[in-house]
């Protein structure tokens, strides 16, 4: 087998091929490319192996929709998952198998080249979000804008115009910068030192840099006639944080480690509601709020 490291927000993992597999399954990972060093614990390793089959089919828990895909997720009694991938509109490209705890994964791939690589990738991002979520990382539905070197990371559901708002700060708000814009690693420490990280995974725009930044903020982007913005209280927060993190309220493990790492991060990180329209002035509302939070006192 051939064997690639990466790291990511600090997490070393592996990645096995056979030795005569010559495919480049997954090119947005290149800026992340390592070589551990002696000792180096690995987050999880995943194994490509198209020969495997699984020896029995695990509970079905459900199946849960990963940026258009569509995945069949199974459990099986000693607490290992299974997960069928389905691209956006395709056929059945791949079948990767875990241990409970996320640190070991093989699949079998299906299909022509993109296929294989879309599920590759599905793979490793399954792996690296479930494997870290006690870890205080979480993988987050967001699109995050670097300014004045902090990172503001934009929530919300498809459609609702996170990328947009992006977009209205890379125009008009001088110095800024795209540091990913769909799926963010941030981590956060035991006295709530959060950090958002570019990642190989960032939906339909092609950003996978190797980058951090300590974070301003997070705001939930809400499609309004008027450009306002506001402070959430905590419970709100926690509401608007929760539903943009990877997870996986089935498996106590996952769910408790990412309900625990939202609590370190909303004692320590403001958290607002954008409600916007899609212009120049939303950018400038926004920032000015958030960023004159951030001043020192």
């Amino acid at each position: 087998m051939k064997t690639t490291y990466y790291r990511v927000a600090q997490h070393t993992f592996a990645f096995r091929v056979p030795e005569n597999d010559g495919s480049d399954y997954l090119p947005s990972f290149a800026p992340f490319v390592c070589q551990p060093d002696d000792g180096t614990s690995l987050l999880f390793t995943l194994t490509i192996d198209d020969t495997f089959y699984p020896s029995e089919r695990g509970a079905t828990i459900g199946q849960f929709d990963c940026g258009g895909g569509d995945f069949g997720v199974y459990k099986l009694e000693d607490g290992s998952y299974q997960f069928l991938i389905n691209p956006p509109g395709g056929a059945y490209c791949g079948m990767l198998q875990t241990n409970s705890d996320f640190s070991e994964g093989i699949a079998a791939l299906r299909g022509n080249d993109s296929s294989r690589a879309y599920a590759a990738n599905n793979c490793m991002m399954l792996l690296y979000a479930f494997a870290s979520a006690d870890k205080q990382t979480m993988l987050f539905h967001a699109s995050v804008i670097g300014h004045k070197g902090k990172g503001f990371l934009f929530l919300g559901k498809s459609g609702t115009g996170k990328s947009t708002h992006s977009q209205q700060w890379l125009r008009h708000i001088e110095g800024s910068e795209l540091i990913n814009d769909d799926n963010p690693v941030v981590t956060v420490t035991s006295d709530g030192q959060a950090t958002v990280w570019g990642s190989p995974w960032s939906g339909k725009t092609p950003c996978y840099r190797n980058v951090s930044a300590p974070i301003g903020a997070f705001v939930r982007i809400r499609q309004e006639k008027e450009n306002r913005i506001k402070r959430d209280n905590t419970l709100q927060a926690f509401a608007s944080l929760l539903p943009s993190i990877s997870t996986m309220k089935w498996d106590d493990r996952v769910y408790n480690g990412c309900c625990d790492s939202i609590s370190l991060l909303i004692g320590a990180t403001p958290c607002y509601t954008l409600g916007c329209r899609p212009d120049r002035e939303a950018a400038e509302v926004c920032q000015a709020c958030v960023e004159a939070d951030n001043q020192p006192t």
